[in-house]
This record gives structure tokens, C-alpha cells and sequence, in this order.
């Protein structure tokens, strides 16, 4: 399950706005690379939307299937605020839902029987 935790506004390459639903997965233990420590922390991926401003403000707190995975992507740099070191990135966080997959995976399944 995810989480709708925020909103943003964001642009297209029109200049057109368009919002995005700020969505976070489950609490999770990750061992930090520097200290060795444990911590938690929770992942978070925004989701295009057609929405309104007022429909994004009423789906704050709700909960959705599925989860948020890392995917590949293409290398840019990120400059970490906490330590303002420039790191790498080669992953994104994206939101999945599984049943929408398998039924997209069962349609593919069944074109090619016939």
C-alpha cells in the first residue's frame, strides 16, 4: 500500500501546469553506508494526474495498491542538502501497481493465443 502524502504543481514542456501526487510506501530499516547505523525511512514517488487542485488536497491521507520500487534511469547528479555533496543518480523511485500489471500481462497472455 501507498500513501498520498502531498501534492505539487509541476510544468510540461507546453508550459502547461499540471499536479502530481507526492505518494509514500511503508516504513523501512536501511543500514547508513557512512555510520554503519541503522535508520527508517520510507520511499516516495509523485504520480502524474489529471486532477484539480482541490481533488489533490481531498486525497492527502488516502491509501492506494500497490508499492514504490526503484527503476532505472538515465545518470544525472543530485546535490544531497543535509551534506551538499553532488552525487550520481542512476535510479528513480517509481509507484507500481501490481494488479495492473498482471491483468496487462494476462491481456498480452491472451492476444497471443489467438
Amino acid at each position: 500500500m501507498v500513501k498520498v502524502v502531498d501534492y505539487l504543481v509541476r510544468e510540461n514542456g507546453n508550459g502547461d501546469s499540471f499536479f502530481v501526487l507526492v505518494v509514500q510506501g511503508g516504513v523501512e530499516a536501511v543500514k547508513s553506508v557512512v555510520t554503519g547505523k541503522l535508520y527508517f525511512t520510507a520511499k516516495t514517488a509523485t504520480v502524474s494526474t489529471t486532477f484539480e487542485e482541490e481533488t489533490c488536497k481531498e486525497l492527502i491521507g488516502k491509501e492506494f495498491a500497490g508499492s514504490i520500487q526503484k527503476e532505472p534511469c538515465e545518470p544525472f547528479e543530485y546535490d544531497v542538502p543535509e551534506t551538499g555533496e553532488m552525487v550520481t543518480v542512476t535510479t528513480r523511485n517509481v509507484y507500481v501497481d501490481e494488479s495492473i500489471e498482471t491483468i496487462e500481462e494476462n491481456i498480452i497472455d491472451e492476444m497471443v493465443v489467438h
